[in-house]
């Protein structure tokens, strides 16, 4: 210390010392090293505040060689020296050399100041190093420090950035004078917790504690009101800023605070007034109205911002900016504009920066082109962090691609062996088959061994993984573990998978056990699975019952519910039901007039179907053209059919493979099977429904070797036979009296295509043998399937006997199907039927009597005739 104190004669070190402190504005490597020569040459370097000074400009202008090399050459260093050193570690990225010296300096006995701590702490904050921050605590208070209210300030920061809010908010209430640094600090340190609450709570205990508030603290208490989605606290804090002079001042975080609270509480005209009544605007400023615009759905504004940002040229985009809206067009699926932002990156030489990259996979990977997402993944292999990770591994899993990213996963864990929660949530949505079912258990243990057993939306994500794996049970234990503290969304994740994956009993019975419960009641997600649920079991009665309770909780009014109960009175067959729901429906949306429409096709009102139709008052997309084209093809009238088929060119969606599907049963059904050719045969993209539709229609028309030649065709294509496209291959052995190449198909259906014979195979093998009067054989095939026969198969028998007049094997089939279905009436009139063809009317009388008592009505036949409609 003495060297430091000295008194020295020569004007040429206060020259040196000058000349650093003169030239630090602009100094760099030569000017540093100039200096140093200066000093070397006449002998300075002994005065302790010159080499300090020259320790400091080293590592100011990132030479930390030259800071290391002087600061060992130095002798008798003295606690500022020290200081210096750590301080030119933490600035130049090497803390633990940092914390190093700070070691090195308390083992040598040199006495540290609160400086020496201040420093040492704010280097252990940026490491997240808890355990050591508390060491230096103690080593603070032994040391007498405690009183200095700056070291104060850095132990509050200190826990509550590294999660101990409780250590901050202790060490915070022992302050015997608090600064305003000291408030700012424990109201950031709550923000940075998720404790928005009691940030608003500091910040009116400021105000009694007669301290002023500053820019940092109405800032914090403004950010505090927009996480809590408070718009009056937001509105108060702005009277304050005014009346505190902040609206004009230089100061411009506070209203850029305002900007974000009043957007994210949806009032985006306040935000603009705010913006635009600035005098001075930062980067910042720019960025926050353009994510208000983008939050609050005004996606041309947000690019016109950027435009007018761009003309103006006071203040340049940046990264923030450019992230800014290329999550807008991810979360939009704007896939063109989100290619002319990453243009603009490329060019303003932003492209290879690590968020801009981990933001544009995360773009590419929702707007379906995973392609362009690996590119970016594997040009930025180097730097890839955990976050870009987690992006492309979300990519591949949201993009059905399950298999790369459980390889990618692994990668992960070979190449970093560390993951986050994020990348937990990233992977559990790849295993969504009862073959990842392994898997996704491996990843269950993995989430209990760090310690994301009882986070809500994990278990959410493991329930919801085990359902689309077809483990009910696993799901419902886990339903069942956190049922004290389950919410709706726990309930509402079970309901919606088990309705996505068809356990509709089961979404039916989960619900009524979410409502015994005290701490979750029914939403509109609730509502619109278990009205689909039951609409798909077709429980009429049901599906009424939750009618009436969204109507009761107003939920009734939400589009969504009413869209569901549309579809679900439409499968009941309550064609009255659901056209009064619509009629009531004040935000209809395409939806809704799409499942009306719909519900029309499905109930043999076609034409109610057609004319609702012409007076949609949306755009018509792909659902709404295959909905109408099932109508056209019900009604047999080609003249509709092509009408419609003008509108898909207009459209443009001439290429959905649905639309094309649609449209070949339509052509084929209306007797053109020429056009329904040429339709398939232009198709690039031929979907499994295309080629099923397709051989359907072979079969139709009696031409039953093109339609086996087409299903080898498609098989040789590389498409995987399913479940339809047999049953349409089957369908057309028996339309043409292919006997024996369709029970070929049959045999070898399992072991070549690995399609598991159902319902509608058996049927169509019982039509095809029946058609060919081999009725015996259909009774015996029938007898010796593996499983209980349904209901349609015996009809289908029924069916043969009546058109062979085998009334013998017919009324034993039609007995049993009696105590199987007894209220199907059909059943009854083709027994009856059968007995008039042989002319045995006491028979057919006896039959219909039955029919009256049971009260049971046929649904009446009727013809069309065209007579211009449309």
């Amino acid at each position: 210390m003495p060297q430091r104190n000295q008194h020295c004669n020569s004007s040429d070190i206060y020259f040196v010392l000058d000349l650093l402190k003169s030239s630090k504005a602009r100094l760099d490597v030569v000017s540093v090293v100039t200096i140093h020569c200066l000093a070397l040459k006449r002998g300075f370097l002994a005065h302790l505040p010159t080499s300090t000074s020259l320790l400091t400009a080293y590592s100011n202008v990132s030479y930390f060689e030259s800071s290391l090399a002087l600061f060992y050459e130095t002798c008798n260093k003295d606690v500022v020296t020290w200081n210096a050193m750590i301080t030119a570690c933490v600035e130049n990225r090497c803390v633990v050399m940092g914390l190093h010296f700070f070691g090195e300096m308390v083992e040598e006995g040199i006495r540290f100041d609160s400086t020496t701590l201040l420093i040492v702490v704010s280097a252990l904050t940026q490491m997240n190093c808890l355990k050591q921050g508390r060491v230096a605590h103690c080593l603070s208070i032994k040391a007498g420090m405690i009183a200095d209210s700056s070291l104060c300030n850095v132990f509050v920061n200190m826990y509550a950035k590294c999660g101990d809010l409780n250590s901050s908010e202790c060490t915070f209430s022992g302050m015997h004078c608090a600064d305003t640094v000291s408030w700012n600090t424990i109201m950031s340190g709550c923000l940075h917790n998720n404790y928005p609450e009691k940030c608003l709570l500091y910040f009116r205990e400021m105000g009694w504690s007669g301290e002023q508030a500053d820019n940092v603290s109405l800032s914090s208490a403004v950010a505090a009101s927009a996480c809590l989605g408070e718009l009056s606290y937001g509105k108060v804090i702005h009277a304050l800023g005014i009346k505190l002079g902040y609206e004009d001042s230089p100061y411009v975080s506070v209203t850029n605070s305002l900007i974000s609270v009043y957007s994210q509480c949806g009032d985006i005209e306040a935000a603009e007034r705010a913006f635009w009544g600035m005098t001075c605007k930062d980067v910042v400023s720019w960025n926050a109205i353009i994510d208000g615009f983008a939050l609050n759905g005004k996606f041309e504004e947000a690019f016109d911002l950027l435009h007018e940002m761009q003309l103006m040229r006071s203040v340049e985009p940046d990264i923030a900016t450019v992230v800014t809206l290329i999550s807008l067009c991810a979360d939009s699926l704007l896939l063109r504009e989100g290619r002319s932002v990453h243009g603009y990156a490329i060019r303003r030489l932003l492209g290879y920066d690590l968020l801009m990259m981990n933001s544009l996979m995360d773009f590419y990977s929702k707007s379906n082109s995973l392609s362009k997402a690996e590119l970016l993944f594997n040009a930025i292999a180097p730097m890839n962090d955990l976050v870009s990770w987690n992006s492309m591994i979300s990519g591949y899993s949201q993009n059905s691609h399950s298999e790369k990213a459980q390889r990618l996963f692994k990668e992960m864990l070979y190449l970093c062996s560390r993951f986050s929660f994020s990348t937990l949530l990233a992977i559990l949505p790849s295993c969504n088959s009862p073959e990842s079912l392994e898997f996704g258990k491996s990843i269950h243990c993995w989430q209990l061994k760090l310690g994301f057993s009882n986070n809500t939306i994990g278990v959410n994500a493991l329930m919801h993984m085990y359902i689309n794996c077809g483990d009910l049970v696993a799901a419902f234990s886990l339903l069942q573990r956190i049922s004290h503290n389950s919410d709706t969304s726990c309930w509402n994740i079970i309901i919606v998978a088990c309705t996505q994956n068809g356990h509709f009993q089961e979404a039916i019975k989960t619900f009524k056990s979410m409502t015994q419960q005290q701490n979750a009641s029914p939403d509109s997600v609730t509502l619109v699975n278990v009205i689909s649920a039951c609409g798909n079991l077709e429980l009429a009665f049901e599906g009424k019952s939750l009618h009436g309770l969204a109507l009761k909780s107003l939920m009734g009014l939400d589009t969504r519910v009413q869209n569901a109960l549309i579809t679900m009175y439409g499968r009941c067959r309550d064609i009255k039901s659901a056209s009064t729901v619509f009629e009531s429906c004040y935000n209809c949306n395409l939806c809704t007039w799409n499942c009306m429409i719909s519900a029309f096709s499905q109930n043999e009102a076609e034409v109610r179907a057609l004319e609702l139709f012409r007076h949609l008052e949306f755009e018509p997309n792909e659902i709404s053209i295959v909905s109408i084209l099932s109508a056209c093809t019900q009604l047999g009238v080609l003249r509709h059919g092509k009408q419609i088929h003008g509108h898909v060119f207009h459209l443009g969606f001439q290429e959905n493979s649905f639309i094309s599907s649609a449209l070949l049963d339509m052509y084929s059904n209306c007797g053109r099977l020429d056009i329904a050719c040429q339709i398939f045969k232009n198709s690039k993209d031929k979907s499994n429904a295309a080629w099923s539709s397709m051989i359907s229609a072979y079969g139709y028309h009696g031409k039953g070797w093109e339609a086996i030649e087409l299903f080898h065709e498609m098989c040789n294509s590389g498409i995987r036979p399913t479940k339809s496209s047999v049953i349409s291959l089957l369908s057309a052995c028996s339309h043409s009296g292919l006997v024996d190449e369709g029970l070929q198909y049959y045999n070898n259906m399992l072991e070549e295509y690995d399609v598991r014979p159902e319902t509608e195979h058996h049927v169509c093998i019982v039509d095809m043998l029946g058609r060919s009067g081999k009725l015996q054989e259909a009774y015996e095939f029938i007898k010796n399937l593996p499983i209980q026969p349904k209901p349609g198969v015996w009809g289908a028998m029924l069916s043969a006997c009546s058109h062979h007049g085998d009334t013998k094997m017919g009324k034993q089939v039609a007995e049993l199907l009696f105590k199987l279905e007894p209220e199907n009436v059909g059943y009854y009139i083709s027994l009856s039927n059968m007995y008039v063809a042989l002319g045995r009317w006491k028979d057919a009388v006896e039959i219909r009597e039955i029919i009256e008592e049971k009260k049971l009505r046929k649904t009446a036949g009727y013809s069309l005739i065209d007579v211009g409609f449309g």
